[in-house]
C-alpha cells in the first residue's frame, strides 16, 4: 500500500503531472499536512477506497451491563473533521468502482452457490445433478443497426471494429422505432414476470402434469441480469435450474431434464406477450421477446464448455453495469434541455431520451421521463427466486458480523457478538453528516482505491480462491 508523502512539493508534482487544477492540488496539500492525515487514509482504506463514502457524526458506549462501567467509548469527534467515513455500497461501477468490485463479488458468490452448492450459503452440492441452464432473452428489432456480424460486413457495407462508435446505432434513424425501443425497456421487468408464470406452465404441459401437481413436485429457480446491448435495448441473462418441491435441498422428479428446461423456456419465451394501447400519438403495440432465444447446458456434462465459474463471473460483471454501454448519463435527468451541455452524448442515445420524454404524458403510469437516463428500464438489474441461493443480505452480513468481532477482539471484549449472557450494554447515537470527498480528498481516495485495486489483483493471481468467504480477512 503507498504510503502519500505530506511534504507539500511531493503531493504538489504528484498532481502537477495528473494535470490536477489549482483548487485540488490546494485542497490535497490541506488535506496532506493535516494532523489527522494518517488516519483519514486508515478510514479510507477500510471502505476499500470508496469515492463516495457516508459520513456520520456520534458516539457509542458499552458498558457492563452489572457494575455499570465503560468497557469501551468512541466519538467521531477524535476523527478527522469529526466524522466517520463508512462506504456508500453503490452497485454501479460509474458510481463508485470499489463499492462496485464488493458488490459484483457478493453477485458471483450468490450465482456461483447456485450452481454449485455451497454449505456455507445453505445451498447442497447436490445442486450440480439438477438441470441448469444459461438462458439468454433479448428485445426485437426495432430497426436496422450496424453491427459486426459472424461473417461478412455490416449492412452498411464497412467492417466495424468491436468498440468503434457506429455499433449498435441505427443505420437509418429516421425510420428506427426509437419509441418502440422505449417502450419494451419500460415493459422488460413485467416481460420477464410473465416469462416466469409460463415457463412453469410449459414445464407442467411437457411433464404430462397440472401447474398444481408441478408445484407439489418440482420447483423453478433462477438468478438473473440484465444486460444493455449497444443499440440501447436491455436483455436478460439467466441461470434457470429445477429442484425439488422444497427446492435445492429436494431432488427434482425423475423427468426433469436440461432438454426438458431447454425446450420449456423457449416455448414460453415464444409466447409471453404484452398489449400496449394507443395514446396520443403513439399507435396501440404488443411487446413480445426477441427470436433470439440462447439456451446452454452448464458445466458437469460431457462436451460441455460453458463453465459454472465463467456464467457467475459473466452474472457478476453485468450486476454492476447499467446503461453507460450506451454512452448515456448515470444520473438521472431533470430538463429535456439538460442534453445540450452533454458534448459527448450519442445521437442513437439522445434520441432513445428524447423518445422517453415525448412519451411521458402519453403514458404517465409508466414513469418513463423518470427513466430516461435508463432509457426507459425500470426493473432490477439483479434478481433471483426465493430459493435459488443465499441472498445478499446474508453475504454483507457476514462481513459486518466479521468486523463486529476483529473490534470486539480488539477492544478486549468477548466475540459474542449475540451476548448471550447479557454481559454488556451498548448506548450508541449516530446522525448523518453529509457524504463524499472534497476535490483534494478525491484525488488521494482515487489513488488509494488504485492500490488497493492492484493488490487485490497480485493476491487473486497468487491465489485463485481469493473471493471465498472462508477467508474473511482478505475478502472484507
Amino acid at each position: 500500500m503507498t504510503v502519500f508523502p505530506v511534504a507539500p512539493e511531493a503531493v504538489a508534482g504528484a498532481a502537477a503531472s495528473l494535470g490536477t487544477d489549482p483548487v485540488t492540488l490546494a485542497d490535497m496539500l490541506r488535506v496532506a499536512n493535516s494532523p489527522g492525515f494518517d488516519r483519514w487514509q486508515e478510514q479510507v482504506r477500510r471502505t476499500g477506497g470508496c469515492s463516495n463514502p457516508i459520513h456520520l457524526t456520534g458516539q457509542t458506549v458499552t458498558r457492563d451491563a452489572r457494575t455499570g462501567d465503560v468497557l469501551y467509548s468512541y466519538s467521531t469527534a477524535q476523527e478527522p473533521g469529526g466524522r466517520l467515513r463508512l462506504a456508500c455500497g453503490n452497485r454501479r461501477a460509474s458510481r463508485c468502482p470499489s463499492c462496485a468490485w464488493t458488490y459484483a463479488g457478493d453477485t458471483y458468490h450468490l450465482i456461483r452457490a447456485g450452481i454449485t452448492g455451497d454449505s456455507r450459503k445453505h445451498v447442497p452440492v447436490t445442486v450440480r445433478d439438477h438441470p441448469r441452464v444459461f438462458a439468454t432473452l433479448t428485445a426485437p428489432s426495432f430497426g436496422s443497426v450496424h453491427n459486426r456480424p459472424t461473417s461478412g460486413s455490416c449492412r452498411c457495407g464497412a467492417h466495424h471494429d468491436e468498440h468503434e462508435s457506429a455499433v449498435g446505432t441505427a443505420l437509418d434513424p429516421a425510420r428506427y422505432d426509437y419509441a418502440g425501443a422505449v417502450l419494451w425497456n419500460n415493459h422488460a421487468g413485467d416481460l420477464w414476470r410473465r416469462f416466469t408464470i409460463y415457463l412453469r406452465r410449459e414445464i407442467a404441459a411437457r411433464a404430462g402434469v397440472t401447474q398444481k401437481a408441478l408445484s407439489e413436485s418440482c420447483r423453478v429457480s433462477f438468478g438473473k441480469v440484465a444486460e444493455f446491448q449497444k443499440r440501447g435495448a436491455i436483455h436478460f441473462h439467466a441461470v434457470v435450474r429445477l429442484d425439488g418441491p422444497d427446492g435445492p435441498d429436494t431432488e427434482p422428479p425423475s423427468w426433469a431434464s436440461v432438454a426438458l428446461l431447454d425446450d420449456a423456456i423457449r416455448a414460453a419465451a415464444a409466447r409471453v406477450s404484452i398489449p400496449v394501447p394507443a395514446a396520443g400519438d403513439f399507435p396501440a403495440r404488443v411487446l413480445c421477446w426477441g427470436t433470439q432465444v440462447d439456451v446452454q447446458p452448464i458445466g458437469g456434462l460431457a462436451g460441455v464448455e460453458l463453465t459454472e465459474a465463467a456464467v457467475a463471473s459473466y452474472v457478476a460483471k453485468y450486476a454492476t453495469k447499467a446503461a453507460e454501454t450506451t454512452g448515456t448519463v448515470d444520473r438521472r435527468i431533470g430538463e429535456l434541455s439538460e442534453l445540450n451541455k452533454l458534448a459527448d452524448l450519442p445521437s442513437h442515445t439522445r434520441r432513445l431520451i428524447e423518445a422517453c420524454y415525448r412519451l411521458d404524458d402519453a403514458y404517465p403510469d409508466r414513469k418513463i421521463w423518470q427513466w430516461a437516463h435508463m432509457l426507459g428500464f425500470r426493473g432490477h438489474f439483479s434478481t433471483k427466486s426465493r430459493r435459488y441461493s443465499t441472498t445478499l443480505g446474508a453475504l454483507r452480513q457476514v462481513r459486518a458480523d466479521y468486523r463486529a468481532r476483529q473490534e470486539r477482539r480488539e477492544r478486549g471484549l468477548a466475540e459474542d457478538l449475540d451476548d448471550t449472557e447479557g454481559s454488556t450494554l451498548v448506548l450508541a447515537h449516530w446522525t448523518y453528516a453529509g457524504h463524499g470527498h472534497t476535490p483534494g480528498e478525491s484525488w488521494l481516495a482515487a489513488q488509494l482505491a488504485r492500490d488497493i485495486k492492484t493488490n487485490r489483483d497480485t493476491a487473486r493471481e497468487e491465489r485463485a480462491d481469493l473471493m471465498d468467504l472462508d477467508d474473511m480477512e482478505e475478502w472484507a
